[in-house]
């Protein structure tokens, strides 16, 4: 039998713990898409904010794991350099439900995934295309 954990003096990843991962997940991606994206803001909150969920029409804050706010790179080249640094949003708390929900993968996995997600958008890629990518891989 495997060794057990004891969780009795565990506590949650901090918002520092996520950045730190986020931060990692980030430098590991290959160099081209690391370049592409470099100016990207990595923000890590516990939840959207409730001008976010509303204007997304998301009831539950638990529904949302990250998102992207700014203008894609393939608009900006025909609109000029972009009014404000693009900034991706991870959420901590649903991203740690999500963790606890998949059980089998890593919650550096997780935070890598959502990340590359939310970098596909800041690529341009709709949430369509992101996840024909994601099957395919």
């Amino acid at each position: 039998m495997g060794r057990m954990t004891d969780w009795t003096d565990q506590t949650a990843p901090s918002l520092d713990d996520f950045a730190r991962l986020a931060r990692q997940a980030f430098d590991a991606l290959p160099d081209p898409f690391r370049s592409l994206a470099g100016e990207v803001i990595i923000r890590v909150d516990d939840f959207a904010d409730e001008e976010t969920l509303t204007l997304m029409e998301i009831e539950d804050p638990f529904e949302l794991t990250g998102l992207y706010h700014g203008v894609d790179i393939g608009l900006r080249d025909g609109m000029g350099p972009a009014a404000e640094a693009s900034r991706i949003f991870l959420y901590r708390r649903p991203i740690l439900d999500e963790w606890c929900e998949h059980g089998d993968v890593g919650l550096s996995e997780i935070i890598a995934h959502v990340l590359i997600h939310e970098i596909g958008h800041h690529f341009g890629l709709d949430d369509d295309r992101i996840h024909h990518i994601e099957d395919t891989d």
